[in-house]
């Protein structure tokens, strides 16, 4: 292991079933090029999963834990009662009128159809856990709902519980003064719409990272201005769509990431991804910001030690 550590990815799967045959050997491999990596949650088994990796490192290994907003429990055969009072609160294309009357008629039964899902009380243990540095990743997805939910009162159900776990996750990173790492797809509006909220009680305690942003250049601009960080994947290595948006982002408000083993960058396309990738995402947002190198890499691990008060 280095005695510092020169890069960050700041998210990460290497829990997942992909890493079975050599994970050991993938931390190696990245740790001995200076890159730290942040494992991230998505279901509280995979939470565990990583908070017991990050405890086998001394430094350079962390966990944030959480539930995936396509993890969370929906059970279509609700009662009739149960259906009825969330029906009465969707207008005809299956749109909340009252968001919060519909998410306290969700909250009332979650415990009862869905708490499976979303155990706070385990998840809390783990965001306690001294090698936890966030909560995640949590949001909401509309792009990848289940196929089987074709009624759109279904579909909008789905979210509304989805919008609950989210809640109860952002209540807990706030608790414990930790960042949360949001999972949005198709839904930054309805996502800085929530923020907009939860800010109104927790104030500047909310804070986070939108991880593998795609949105608009004003989207992103909308996170920034809320305080918010914004992180890129080895996507723009190989996508120009892109270079916009990385021109925009101040390089003091981005993180470097992975999302391995997913996308991985330029030259490694196709392959399995893995953190020691991350350093062609730093090469990539200096070759198209036009900035030194060197510059972008210090303050990427900057930006990361500082919003994940990490131990190096």
């Amino acid at each position: 292991m280095p005695n510092k550590f020169t890069h960050i990815d700041c998210h990460a799967h290497v829990n997942f079933p992909n890493y079975d045959t050599d994970r050991a050997e993938v931390i190696a491999r990245a740790h001995a090029e200076g890159v730290a990596i942040i494992n991230v949650g998505t279901t509280l088994e995979a939470s565990r999963d990583i908070v017991k990796l990050a405890e086998q490192y001394e430094s350079g290994v962390y966990a944030i834990v959480g539930m995936h907003p396509l993890h969370v429990k929906y059970d279509k055969d609700q009662t009739d009662s149960e259906q009825q009072t969330v029906d009465s609160n969707l207008n005809k294309d299956g749109e909340s009128k009252n968001t919060n009357t519909v998410q306290d008629v969700i909250s009332a039964h979650y415990s009862h159809d869905y708490s499976e899902d979303f155990d706070e009380v385990e998840f809390e243990k783990l965001v306690a856990h001294p090698k936890t540095v966030g909560v995640g990743e949590c949001g909401i997805d509309i792009f990848k709902l289940p196929p089987d939910l074709d009624n759109p009162k279904d579909r909008a159900n789905l979210l509304i519980i989805q919008e609950t776990v989210f809640r109860k996750q952002i209540q807990l990173a706030v608790k414990y003064d930790k960042p949360i790492m949001i999972h949005a797809r198709e839904s930054y509006g309805k996502i800085l719409e929530i923020l907009d909220e939860e800010f109104i009680t927790h104030g500047a305690k909310l804070r986070g990272n939108a991880h593998f942003f795609a949105g608009t250049v004003e989207e992103a601009q909308a996170f920034l201005n809320r305080g918010f960080t914004v992180s890129f994947t080895g996507v723009i290595t190989f996508a120009k769509q892109y270079e916009d948006l990385v021109n925009h982002v101040p390089l003091e408000d981005m993180l470097s990431e992975t999302d391995c083993p997913f996308v991985a960058p330029t030259p490694h396309r196709g392959k399995r991804n893995e953190p020691v990738f991350v350093i062609e995402v730093v090469k990539a947002i200096a070759r198209i910001k036009g900035i030194d190198e060197e510059l972008v890499r210090k303050t990427l691990i900057q930006n990361a030690k500082e919003q994940f008060k990490l131990d190096f």
